[in-house]
């Protein structure tokens, strides 16, 4: 560990937990929404376009706010800035199912706000925290637990909001968020947790090539196809399956699942797999299954399961990729921030316009044909862009 001052560091395995049980509240408790459309608006009388908006505005914070996330934790400290996230979390999904429409949406306002922080301060702590050896390791299970709070969230709240109606339904997210402040200041003492402790960015920096801005071009360009293609996935493969399968409604949103839950296996297998390979050959592997989904749904539309499978290794495995190059590439804590903050800024830019750009190739052709060409298109760019920007990543580290 480096030389940042704390008044206590927990041990790594007491680090891992919290950073696990923090992730379960990264995204679930925005793709809560998507199973409770109907009950919303029959009681809120929102538009659609307002009901695509509560999905989508947590994504255009993730953007938006990217860089004053980064400056929070750097001026704050990345314990503090933490803190502020899991409280954030908290305070969104308590106004968010506590009112009405303006409370509604502020409340998933102050979520976005709240997630896009710890989207920054979470890969800085593993970055300053952990070995390098070990530092893969702990970002795999950050990412794996990220899509297990989505998968998690998602099974959950309509049967949930069936019983309870659907404001406490989304109110219950608010137990996660509660266990991991609890747990985040048992371990960390409530002293780090609450100190605003300003920029521990003291560690030596590394050669200035290794965080090149040619590096964080790629690295963009390749989380921003990642995060495209990942989206205009995520929305579109039910409708998909329906029109092409001629599924159910329930049936394609259960058959859509899979490439959810399989992103948990690219998420550990990832750091598994470059301890024998070298980063260059991961990207590749995973360039090459995230293809299988556009190329096979337009070639063998039937076995959808075999794309499905391939595309959820590949898109839990490519964030992985992405942001353990982020921590190892940069010169210093500064350096990973700013870099972070530009990666998933633009990349989550370009992730709010895959729905609706896909949905309007779609409409307007009459065929998921276009719209397929348009995700295999941000899957070439991952493909490209990620493998040449990772080839300065040592194997094993």
């Amino acid at each position: 560990m480096s030389g940042h001052v704390l008044s206590r560091v927990p041990k790594s395995w007491v680090l891992l937990a919290c950073i696990g049980l923090l992730a379960l509240n990264l995204r679930g408790p925005f793709v809560a929404v998507a199973p409770l459309v109907d009950p919303m608006q029959a009681e809120l009388h929102f538009s659609p376009v307002l009901l695509g908006l509560l999905t989508s505005i947590p994504v255009l914070c993730f953007s938006l706010a990217a860089p004053l996330a980064s400056l929070a934790a750097r001026k704050f400290g990345a314990e503090f800035a933490v803190t502020l996230t899991i409280l954030g979390v908290l305070a969104g999904v308590l106004v968010r199912s506590a009112g009405g429409p303006v409370l509604v949406v502020a409340g998933t306002v102050v979520i976005g706000l709240a997630i896009t922080v710890g989207n920054i301060a979470v890969p800085l702590i593993i970055r300053r925290d952990f070995a390098p050896r070990r530092q893969g390791t702990a970002m795999g299970i950050y990412t794996a637990a990220l899509n297990i709070g989505s998968f998690l969230t998602s099974v959950a709240m309509a049967p949930l909001a069936a019983v309870t109606g659907w404001r406490l339904a989304l109110a219950a997210v608010a137990v996660l968020a509660v266990a991991a402040v609890v747990v985040w200041v048992l371990a960390v003492g409530p002293r780090t947790a609450f100190l605003v402790s300003g920029d521990d960015g003291g560690d030596a920096p590394l050669p200035r090539a290794a965080g090149s801005g040619w590096t964080t071009f790629g690295l963009t360009a390749g989380f921003g196809g990642q995060a495209f293609s990942y989206y205009g996935v995520t929305a579109w493969l039910p409708s998909y399956l329906h029109d092409e399968l001629a599924m159910s409604t329930s049936e394609a949103g259960a058959a859509s699942s899979i490439f959810q839950i399989l992103a948990i296996v690219g998420g550990l297998g990832v750091p598994f797999a470059a301890k024998y390979m070298s980063t260059t050959a991961v990207a590749v592997t995973l360039g090459t299954l995230w293809l299988a989904v556009p190329l096979g749904l337009l070639l063998l539309p039937e076995l959808w399961w075999l794309w499905s499978t391939a595309g959820g290794i590949a898109q839990g495995g490519g964030i992985t990729l992405i942001f353990i190059a982020i921590i190892k590439l940069a010169r210093d804590q500064a350096s990973a921030g700013r870099m972070s903050a530009t990666v998933q800024g633009l990349g989550y830019c370009l992730a709010a316009v895959a729905p609706p750009l896909v949905g309007f190739v779609h409409d307007s052709s009459g065929s998921w044909t276009p719209a397929l060409l348009v995700i295999l298109v941000s899957v070439l760019a991952f493909f490209v862009s990620t493998t040449l920007s990772v080839r300065k990543v040592p194997k094993g580290r």
